[in-house]
């Protein structure tokens, strides 16, 4: 049976959250199979960057971290399913990609 991989990643875990509770709503309607969603390691980039702008003074230093969550979620696909998964409203700074499976 085919299936799509959906990815998502984005800085904020509450749209990610967001948009994989519509997704399985959209499932348990549709009555497809879904698998996930399925954590894949957190991202953390971090940048240190000394606090005095001149570079005399005091070495102290700012820690600035930034966290890109991630999900994984395989949905079991018919044609209503699919349709219905590219109608959600995808928010601001959320990275979405949609995969086709064999």
């Amino acid at each position: 049976m085919p299936k799509a991989r959906i990815n998502l990643a984005s800085i904020d875990i509450g749209k990610i959250n967001q948009i994989i509770e519509s997704v399985k709503e959209i499932a348990k309607k549709t009555k497809v199979d879904i698998k996930g969603p399925i954590p894949l390691p957190t991202k953390r980039l971090k940048l240190t960057t000394r606090k005095a702008p001149c570079g005399d003074g005091k070495a102290s230093f700012d820690n600035f971290e930034m966290r890109v969550h991630k999900r994984l979620i395989d949905l079991g696909i018919n044609e209503r399913a699919l349709r219905l998964v590219m109608r959600v409203p995808i928010p601001e700074g959320v990275s979405i990609e949609i995969e086709m499976l064999e």
